[in-house]
């Protein structure tokens, strides 16, 4: 019996790993597939963009039906009505985080929110709603990736919980590379950041460990993937506006650090607090039950 469970140990890290080994080469291969067919479409409408997007949720997808991972712990249910409170907590947790470092920041003088004032709210409204559903399709595949497969099948292979996150914060962050080196309009990058693009790439796997804790930890929690693909269309849609098209306006030095996107560090510490309380919550029901 000892054997079988170190089998099947083993072979659910070999498949976290390959899946691992293409979530990190696919958008570089992407890449070289439009370099090599001398693509003329805009990158992120590329077919190299579609292999960057799909390769890290097709691969887990592709380990469930045939490499004997299997579907149980993926997360397709809702879990509705028992998991709703943590729908709620999805919808709340980056607005409030936001809020309270917006505060921060109009405290000491480093944010302004004139372009509230110049544009109107319902012009905000507006960009929210097509953000929200622009990002429809590219958060299903990333949260289909990163929660849906590589969170519990770690956790699977017995990885504590601490460095499941870790890991698959890096895998994140490594995945984003050369989405922000090639695939991302560069003016529209420079438009959402509060520093140079070296500082940000730096800056960005600080951000994204604390995230990936908050976000794994709510899908564990909530046995569903679609509590954190919820979450992240929230952020993707109340954040991206606020920058690129100019509601706020963060100066400074400390523009790193107190932006209320969740690129601020401030913002990413505030997740990173609930994911931990979220992962003692969960452990301690774990030891009860």
């Amino acid at each position: 019996m000892k054997e079988t469970t170190k089998d099947t140990m083993n072979h659910t890290i070999r498949n976290v790993f390959i899946v691992a080994l293409f979530t990190v080469c696919g958008g570089w291969l992407g890449i070289w597939l439009n370099n090599a067919t001398d693509n003329t479409m805009p990158p992120l409408q590329s077919l190299g963009a579609l292999v960057w997007l799909t390769t890290p949720a097709f691969s887990g997808f592709l380990f469930r039906a045939f490499g004997g991972d299997g579907w149980k712990d993926s997360g397709f249910g809702l879990n509705l009505p028992p998991g709703w409170k943590w729908y709620l907590l999805a919808l709340l947790i980056y607005p409030l985080a936001s809020l309270l470092t917006f505060g921060l920041a109009a405290l000491f003088g480093i944010v302004s929110a004139d372009g509230f004032a110049a544009q109107g709210f319902d012009a905000y409204l507006s960009a929210v709603g097509m953000i929200f559903i622009g990002s429809l399709m590219k958060n299903f595949f990333e949260e289909f990736a990163w929660r849906s497969y590589l969170t519990p099948r770690l956790e699977a292979a017995g990885v504590r919980p601490l460095v499941n996150h870790i890991i698959v914060g890096i895998l994140w962050w490594s995945w984003h590379l050369p989405y922000y080196y090639y695939y991302l309009d560069r003016a529209t990058l420079e438009s959402a950041i509060t520093t140079s693009i070296p500082v940000f790439l730096g800056l960005a796997i600080i951000v994204q460990i604390p995230t990936a804790i908050l976000f794994g930890e709510l899908r564990l929690l909530s046995k569903s993937t679609w509590t954190v693909f919820l979450l992240h269309q929230m952020i993707n849609a109340i954040s991206l506006p606020l920058l690129i098209n100019g509601f706020i306006e963060v100066n400074g030095p400390l523009a790193p650090v107190f932006t209320p996107t969740n690129e601020g560090l401030i913002v990413s510490a505030l997740f990173g607090l609930a994911g931990w309380m979220l992962m003692k919550y969960r452990l301690k029901n774990n030891k009860i039950m």
